[in-house]
């Protein structure tokens, strides 16, 4: 019988284009789950590039690959600067939101 493997499931490597990163930042905001995020916005930077993006910002790699953990606990000043460094704007509106914990 054949020993069957796994593979740990990164969503970085399916962060293809805006479109998906767009998708998947506004799914992590919808659930009000700082941790979430954070992790969301560290995929996100993975697929784009650690590299690039801690250039971008003025991080370092280091230092952003810590902050953008699931443990992970970044400044808003460092998620401003990701997002924008993506690309990406943050936009308020109204509507029904879940209630923060």
């Amino acid at each position: 019988m054949k020993k069957e493997t796994t593979k740990i499931w990164d969503a970085a490597e399916y962060l293809e284009t805006q479109e998906d990163i767009v998708a998947y930042l506004e799914a992590a905001l919808e659930e009000n789950d700082p941790a979430l995020v954070a992790a969301a916005l560290g995929d996100i930077t993975r697929a784009k590039g650690m590299t690039q993006i801690a250039k971008k910002t003025g991080l370092g790699r280091e230092s952003l690959y810590k902050a953008l953990s699931p443990e992970g606990n970044p400044e808003f000043s460092t998620v401003l600067k990701v997002i924008s460094a993506l690309g990406l704007k943050l936009h308020a509106g109204t509507g029904k939101t879940k209630k923060a914990a």
